[in-house]
């Protein structure tokens, strides 16, 4: 297997908390990761929403007494009786660092007993698909471009350090990147195999997971509303209008739209604003965690039939975006994400926020930007004259690392 950005941070979490959670959607690595981390030799169970592994439903402080630390837990979403027994023994144990070592494919339930549980002897590590340096490159080549923006003084000092990264020189063309996605399962398909992961993957996810969520009557009809917002990735979501091409409520969808983010199917960038309230009423920004994924969905056969089809550029987008959030995730403080869209329709695809800097990102599928692309850009820059705006980047999928104007850089995607 190939090594992944956040097995340092599992590292110092686990040097540093009793209890280490790595959350992520189903697929993504996360019972590799931490076998690779802490040992294949740990004992690990591997938890069913049906079987009573264990005993541990039955009588969760008798299993857990029964196999002393350290324990792997999978899935631990299946038996949230354990998390009270759980405390109790690190407690006794004198919170010894890196004893239990859990994982969830579920968020908001898992996230929310560990924090009523666990508050303050838990450690969170979020797992996401691959990032193209995993894949394709070299982790080692630190840090990563996201941690270089954060970071980087000025535009010409931004240029000068993506200089020096090693670009995918051996990775296959963009389309097939964007088609296959970032699943580690994935690296043993070849593409004309993809299809046949997804399908299963579908099938997989709404009999099991989503479930779990939501009391479905019609899986079916739950599949469909999947298809219709990987349609939907890179837009702004109107929520009183999502599911109706479907023929299902507005309430009914919102529902649906939870479960999928509670899978960690979906991302939501919210509105940015200067006051705090708007940032969250307004639309959000929707994007499929994974384009592999999202690109099946939309009935895309082929790295080929996606160059011409219209959801390429969304997908591009998503695809930026998501590389964007899973090396953010491997950082000890990662920054805050939004977008925005003006009155007038100016907009910028993702804001990253950190230490009160705000860093602005363009997405253009186009081999050669131009200062037309980052218009964007400067309209924020202009409209909130006051903020403290960092780097402003035009990302796109063409070869040349170059100055648009003095504030504005165009970034490769084969750099970021």
């Amino acid at each position: 297997m190939r090594p992944r950005l956040a097995r340092s941070r599992l590292q110092r979490l686990a040097a540093l908390f009793p209890v280490v959670a790595v959350t992520g959607a189903r697929q993504v690595g996360k019972s590799t990761l931490l076998a690779e981390t802490v040992g294949s030799e740990v004992r690990t169970f591997v938890f069913d929403p049906v079987m009573d592994i264990g005993n541990a439903r039955r009588d969760p402080e008798l299993f857990l007494r029964l196999n002393p630390p350290p324990l792997v837990l999978d899935e631990v979403q299946f038996v949230p009786e354990l998390l009270g027994p759980l405390k109790r023994l690190v407690d006794e144990q004198r919170a010894r660092p890196g004893q239990y070592f859990l994982t969830g494919s579920q968020q908001f339930g898992l996230m929310r007993g560990l924090q009523e549980s666990l508050a303050g002897r838990v450690g969170l590590l979020d797992l996401r698909p691959m990032t193209q340096d995993e894949l394709y490159g070299d982790i080692d080549a630190a840090p990563t471009f996201t941690e270089q923006v954060l970071t980087a003084t000025s535009a010409r000092g931004l240029l000068v350090a993506l200089g020096g990264r090693s670009r995918l020189r051996t990775a296959p063309p963009l389309p097939e990147r964007v088609f296959r996605g970032g699943m580690p399962a994935l690296l043993r398909f070849r593409t004309n195999e993809v299809a046949e992961f997804f399908a299963a993957y579908l099938a997989t996810y709404v009999e099991r997971d989503a479930r779990l969520v939501r009391d479905f009557q019609a899986p079916h009809e739950f599949a469909r509303f999947v298809r219709l917002i990987a349609g939907l990735t890179a837009q702004e979501l109107n929520a009183s209008h999502l599911g109706r091409e479907i023929g299902i409520t507005p309430h009914t969808a919102r529902g649906w739209l939870d479960a999928l983010r509670q899978g960690f199917q979906v991302d939501l960038l919210d509105a940015w604003s200067t006051n705090s309230t708007k940032r969250v009423s307004g639309r959000p920004k929707m994007h499929l965690v994974d384009t592999g994924f999202a690109a099946w969905l939309t009935a895309i056969s082929s790295p080929v039939a996606l160059q011409s089809h219209p959801q390429f550029g969304a997908l591009f987008e998503s695809y930026v975006v998501g590389e964007v959030i899973r090396q953010s995730s491997a950082h000890a403080t990662p920054p805050q994400r939004w977008h925005w869209r003006s009155a007038g329709g100016a907009e910028v695809d993702l804001i990253l926020e950190r230490d009160g800097v705000h860093h602005l990102i363009e997405v253009k599928l186009t081999a050669r930007p131009s200062r037309r692309d980052a218009r964007g850009l400067a309209a924020f820059a202009e409209t909130y004259p006051g903020l403290n705006v960092g780097r402003r980047l035009v990302i796109h999928g063409g070869p040349d690392l170059e100055m648009l104007d003095e504030d504005t850089l165009a970034v490769p995607v084969d750099v970021i």
